[in-house]
């Protein structure tokens, strides 16, 4: 059973999404303030967490990046619709994705399996791993390893580097990556891809020639150095 957490001060809104997502399977609690969303998300008894960014108090960017302090639970965003500042800001934070409000509870049921089948992969990875010069990734343990050491990573991150990984030295388009990494057709204007890239680029830092490890081929898509 996925377990959910509802981070929301709209009530009727999160009771409303939680009758949803209990009809589609999964099971869902549901807090109300920042203080409240902290504590429950770094229990450890939640498979996702689901956050409002416009929360009273202690606001969801701030409790993202209290999270990500100490968790790599993954976490989706509500965002405002056209808010692209806090999409933005939540992404380079480690928001896994984000859904604008208002939207359909069916958007964020697919969001949330999207995010749930990258981190609970099926059986066939589970011996399976994945090198390319100082990275290793485990895609079965969802863990990867850069320069021999453990590279803490979100969920989407791991699944943006195993798409790279497994193409090392060849280009893979923002289109591909959208729709095997994030589980979703990469729309116009949408800068998910180059956020999270952005945010990895920074973790593996620069090759000895001071260039990325993630190089940007223009009109084309990433390119992950193989040496």
């Amino acid at each position: 059973m996925i377990r959910v957490l509802l981070v929301d001060d709209d009530q009727e809104l999160t009771a409303m999404l939680s009758e949803y997502l209990e009809r589609e399977g999964f099971e869902t609690s549901a807090v109300h303030t920042g203080e409240e969303g902290e504590i429950e998300a770094l229990s450890g008894l939640y498979s996702i967490v689901v956050l409002d960014v416009m929360l009273p108090r202690l606001s969801g960017i701030e409790v993202l990046r209290r999270i990500r302090a100490r968790s790599q639970v993954p976490v989706v965003l509500l965002t405002a619709r056209g808010d692209n500042i806090d999409r933005i800001t939540g992404l380079e934070l480690g928001a896994d994705d984000y859904v604008p409000k208002p939207s359909s509870p069916g958007e964020l049921v697919a969001r949330l399996r999207a995010i749930m089948r990258r981190v609970q992969p099926g059986d066939r990875h589970t011996c399976e791993v994945i090198r390319s010069g100082p990275l290793v990734l485990w895609p079965g343990k969802r863990q990867a390893q850069w320069q021999g050491r453990e590279l803490g990573v979100t969920s989407t991150e791991f699944s943006l580097l195993e798409e790279l990984a497994r193409s090392a030295g060849q280009v893979v388009s923002k289109q591909d990556l959208s729709l095997n990494a994030l589980g979703c057709p990469l729309t116009r204007y949408d800068r998910r891809i180059d956020v999270h890239i952005s945010s990895i680029r920074q973790k593996l830092g620069p090759r000895p020639d001071t260039k990325a490890w993630i190089q940007s081929v223009r009109g084309l898509g990433y390119l992950l150095i193989a040496e």
